[in-house]
This record gives C-alpha cells, structure tokens and sequence, in this order.
C-alpha cells in the first residue's frame, strides 16, 4: 500500500490545499478504503472560509472531508467488516458513551462522539478526502449492486435529511414547508415526498435552489423574501435547514396551529432573536435535529431502489487536482447544489 497519497487539506482560514499526506498504518479492526466520490459538505466550506465550522475551530492542518464512497482496498486484519473489493459508503460518525447522560438509543447525543473532518476536539478528526483513507471497518455499508457511486455519494447528507423528517413525525398526507433549499433542504424535499407528505412547499432565496427543490418533489416554491406568503403556508410540519434566525422566524411564522418545526440548520452560537411567542400562542412544538444514527442504511435502500430520487441534489463534479474550484462553485449557493470530488 502506498505511503502518502493526494488529500484536501484545511490549514487555516483561506489556507486550502491539494496535497500529498500520509496513509496511516491500519489497526486490526480498520480497512483501507480506495475513495471514488466526496461531496463537499457546509462544514467542509466552514473551515476552509473561516478556519472554523461554528465552536470547532482549527488548531492544526486538517484533511477534510465526511461525505465519501468508495471500495475497500484492504480489508480489516481482525476479519472485521467488507472484503477488499466491496464497494462501501460512510457512516463517519464515532460515537463515545462518557459520563454526561444520553439516550442509549441516540448515540449521536453522545457528548464525545467525533466526526469525519471535524475540529471539534483536539488532535483534530482527520476526514476522508484523500484516494486511500484508512477507516474503522464498523463504519463500513456495503453498496447494494444496484447502486452507483454517484447515486450514493449523496448517502451521508440524505441520512441527515432522512432523520429529521422522522423528527417531524407521520408526514402522511400532510402539508409540509421546507426553509432553505441548499442540498440538505433539497435532500429533506426528496425524503418527505417519499415518506408521503401531500403537499410540500420548499423556500430559498435563489432560483436554482428553488429549481433543485422542485425536481425533487417540491410542489411550490417561495422567495424567502416573500414573508407574507411564507407567513400564510400554514403548514402542519416545517424542517428549517437554513440554519439562520431569519429562517427560524420564517418557519415559525409559516407553521400552523399545534404544528411542529423541526430545527435542522445549525444555528450560530449564542442567543438568536425569534418570534417566540408565537410558539406559545399556537402551541407549537420547536424539535432539534442533529446528524443521524442508522438511518443511513434506510437511505442506501431507499436510492438503490429508486424510492428517494436524490439526482438533481447534485449538480457539479470535480477531479480531485480542481478542489479549489470546487470548493469556490460549492460555496457560490445560488447556482450550485452538492458538489462532488472524484478522486
């Protein structure tokens, strides 16, 4: 196996390079993974923008990346997870049970639990976008054979999107409004049209977003700038994606009576104004959403049989020698959806 290989590499803010990094020796229970796509996440854009994705923050030169396919190029030594030559996706969260309480059941609650590419903790989590990346074998899905690497590369986000529509509740024959059509709104318009919501209203600022959401299932679409009709949705369920205040007020403005508003979009730290009486008066109940556990499986599933149509979420693809570009066309959100490396 090779000694280094090409990785993206967040040094600080502004600081992006395509570089040669090490390949780590692998541990018993880990495998060698030879990376085919990587979808540039908003925490990846975080990083290399501001050299931080909200409290993580750099303290060190990072590989990026959480979003990855690939075929297992060696196999765990301790038998442990997919044969070499097993195509796989990512599930690149490494749940770690301390002594603050949690639902055993919700190990992304989990206070030390580490992520693929995040800062959160120091030494940093190394990420995925490299041509061989070595990972622990639990984190492993084999691919359905129906199922092609582009297809998947969207599992990771889409098992986002899928989780907090499940906070939403039954969206069977529902009205549901979607703030903020960047590719995980995109991918949460995708999830509730097949879970069955009747009429599913998605918002944004921008037309090609407003575009994607239509494509994949959104019956009407809205300027976010348009409050007054945004405020007159009335929805039973709205999942907030924007991850902004002006989106939360939007999407308590837009929900109806006894509705539920689900909060996806990750808020800046601190206190965030909202119309909270509103959720008095209307009884409204305000759900936090937050990455995902097994969902990930029901997602590989659901696109290998063509259940959740996820292909207008991604709208450019770049060779890994062209990730500052990349990066650039994904953090221009106007005219881009979920970009994709190829490595």
């Amino acid at each position: 196996m090779t000694e280094t290989t090409l990785g993206v590499v967040a040094h600080a803010a502004d600081d992006l390079r395509v570089e040669q990094v090490p390949v780590r020796r692998p541990a018993a229970d880990e495998a060698v993974v030879e990376i085919a796509f990587g979808g540039i996440c908003g925490s990846d854009l975080h990083y290399w923008t501001h050299g931080a994705a909200g409290e993580s923050i750099l303290k060190a030169p990072m590989l990026l990346g959480h979003e990855v396919v690939g075929t297992v190029a060696a196999a765990a030594a301790d038998g442990s997870g997919p044969a070499a030559g097993t195509r796989v996706a990512v599930h690149p969260a490494t749940p770690k049970p301390g002594t603050v309480r949690h639902p055993e059941d919700r190990p992304n609650l989990s206070p030390g639990c580490t992520y693929l590419g995040s800062a959160a903790q120091f030494p940093h989590t190394e990420g995925a976008f490299a041509k061989y990346s070595v990972l622990p074998s639990r984190m492993l899905r084999p691919l359905p054979d129906t199922l092609d690497f582009r297809t998947a590369a969207v599992a990771e986000p889409a098992a986002v999107a899928w989780h907090a529509v499940a906070r939403a509740g039954d969206v069977t024959g529902k009205k549901a409004l979607v703030v903020g059509c960047g590719p995980i709104g995109a991918l949460v318009v995708a999830v509730l049209a097949r879970a069955g919501a009747a009429e599913i209203v998605a918002v944004d600022l921008h037309e090609t977003p407003r575009e994607i959401a239509r494509s994949v299932g959104a019956t009407r679409t809205l300027d976010a700038s348009d409050s007054e009709s945004i405020a007159c949705v009335d929805s039973d369920v709205v999942i907030e994606c924007s991850g902004n205040r002006f989106g939360l007020e939007s999407a308590i403005r837009g929900a109806t009576r006894g509705g539920r508003v689900v909060m996806l979009g990750l808020l800046p730290t601190g206190m965030q104004p909202a119309p909270l009486s509103l959720v008095i008066t209307r009884e409204l109940e305000l759900v936090g959403s937050f990455r995902f556990n097994s969902e990930i499986d029901d997602v590989l599933e659901a696109l290998a049989d063509g259940s959740l149509d996820a292909s207008a979420v991604v709208t450019h693809t770049f060779g890994v020698d062209d990730a500052l570009e990349a990066f650039a066309v994904a953090k221009d959100s106007a005219h881009s959806g979920k970009v994709l490396l190829e490595f």
